[in-house]
């Protein structure tokens, strides 16, 4: 019987192909502007790491003095930690792993004469940050443990800038030339994008993320420099990078993995004796003074990642959505109204008002299927437009299996919602008065 619907509302089409490619494209701007929206909202809050996203924590402390605090968190703690902070709390053996984190950046230097010196970006970190983020390598790996207290001037590649300078081969114990320092290649990371960039979203949440890692102990021996926010809440005098090291600036970020509920309590407790420790020492003087961990789908949330903005456009989005589907509305009645007297000869040779009701809503699901593959096609558009506008969404602006299958789910729904009035009024055809009239 479906079969039999399928053939009756493709007559139905060729019988009035420009009605029908009226609400096909109506459906399609539709589902395109609703699909564009959603996709970016989506994979805005998407959980980036699921599998590890409750067991790795941001540490936060409230290390300001009397009367101060951040007024733009939600509680008034700090994004970042101090130098000296970091440093502590990485003494802790508590957590599975652990990594302090900077964004800082080098002049690469290529050995290639033809070849003109560029600036990049880079992460100064611990060597556990690349099991904690499950950052996949290509060659090598991550630089010895020891290389965390004990300075040494290895790096990590990423594959783009590997490419580069190595043309893709192993470049595993050759040596790279940054700020006319000499560095040993340990390990070159696959092509590691994530649409977020959880790991420090102090700085940019979105975009490429660095080609260059280096070991964080290398920062008071080179004295390397911030690239990222850097916060302060007293006059301070700085005028070496020793200074900088020993003062309440916050720059740094810190990271822990903690594997069970129990660990994590217990590292808070440890937070909690530290910070009452450093008070006794004359630091943290605020009344709020405290200890603050937030897994990754915390953080992100505590940083408004998905935006108020963007649940309003996802909002928009529907209602313009909304709006086409009521155009669509009048096109089906007048397309179906066209109908009444073969329907109404239906009627009359038995044809059922539900049998009429099931076979016009066969036709809005065809009309909406091909609606949302048109939708598909124009939203594809707009994703390109938007990459084009905005250089930082690109790991934002496409559709995976799951946002495919539902623009199709949407336009199909809410078609035959759409149908459901122009159904219900054909199938209570009176077949007499056609009967007449034929």
């Amino acid at each position: 019987m479906f079969k039999y619907y399928l053939m009756l509302s493709w007559l139905s089409v060729k019988r009035t192909p420009m009605l029908t490619a009226l609400m096909v494209l109506a459906i399609g701007l539709g589902i395109s502007v609703t699909m564009t929206v959603l996709t970016v909202n989506y994979l805005m809050g998407k959980d980036p790491i699921p599998e590890k996203s409750h067991q790795l924590f941001h540490v936060q402390l409230y290390t300001y003095g009397k009367d101060r605090s951040n007024p733009r968190s939600a509680d008034g703690y700090p994004y970042q930690v101090t130098y000296q902070d970091a440093m502590n709390l990485s003494r802790s053996e508590i957590p599975n792993r652990k990594t302090r984190s900077l964004q800082t950046g080098y002049s690469v230097i290529p050995s290639s004469s033809d070849s003109s010196p560029f600036m990049e970006t880079a992460r100064a970190i611990d060597s556990d940050f690349f099991a904690m983020f499950k950052v996949p390598f290509i060659y090598g790996g991550a630089w010895e443990s020891s290389v965390d207290t004990k300075a040494k001037q290895v790096v990590v590649l990423g594959k783009e800038i590997n490419d580069r300078l190595f043309k893709g081969e192993n470049s595993v114990g050759k040596q790279v030339n940054l700020n006319s320092n000499l560095y040993t290649v340990v390990g070159v990371i696959d092509d590691w994008q994530p649409a977020i960039h959880y790991y420090d979203l102090n700085n940019n949440h979105f975009g490429d993320t660095q080609q260059i890692f280096v070991p964080f102990s290398l920062l008071p021996v080179l004295e390397l420099p911030s690239w990222g926010n850097n916060n302060g809440w007293k006059t301070e005098t700085i005028n070496t990078y020793q200074d900088k090291l020993n003062s309440e600036q916050m720059w740094n970020q810190f990271w822990v993995e903690l594997e069970s509920p129990q660990q994590k309590e217990k590292f808070q407790a440890w937070l909690e004796g530290y910070v009452e420790q450093q008070k006794q020492l004359g630091r943290f003087e605020h009344e709020n003074a405290g200890g603050s961990l937030k897994d990754v789908v915390e953080w992100m949330d505590y940083n408004n990642v998905v935006s108020d903005d963007n649940t309003i456009l996802v909002g928009l989005a529907f209602m313009f959505l909304a709006v086409c589907l009521i155009n669509t509305i009048g096109l089906l009645l007048a397309k179906f109204l066209r109908r009444a007297p073969e329907v109404g000869v239906r009627r009359a040779l038995g044809a059922s008002q539900g049998e009429i009701f099931v076979q016009h809503l066969v036709d809005v699901g065809l009309i909406g299927l091909a609606g949302g593959t048109l939708g598909l096609l124009l939203g594809q558009l707009g994703l390109w437009g938007i990459k084009q506008l905005y250089a930082n969404y690109h790991q934002l602006v496409y559709m995976d299996m799951t946002l495919v299958v539902l623009a199709i789910l949407i336009a199909i729904g809410s078609s035959v919602v759409a149908g459901l009035y122009p159904a219900w009024k054909i199938c209570r055809t009176n077949p007499s008065i056609y009967l007449k009239i034929q």
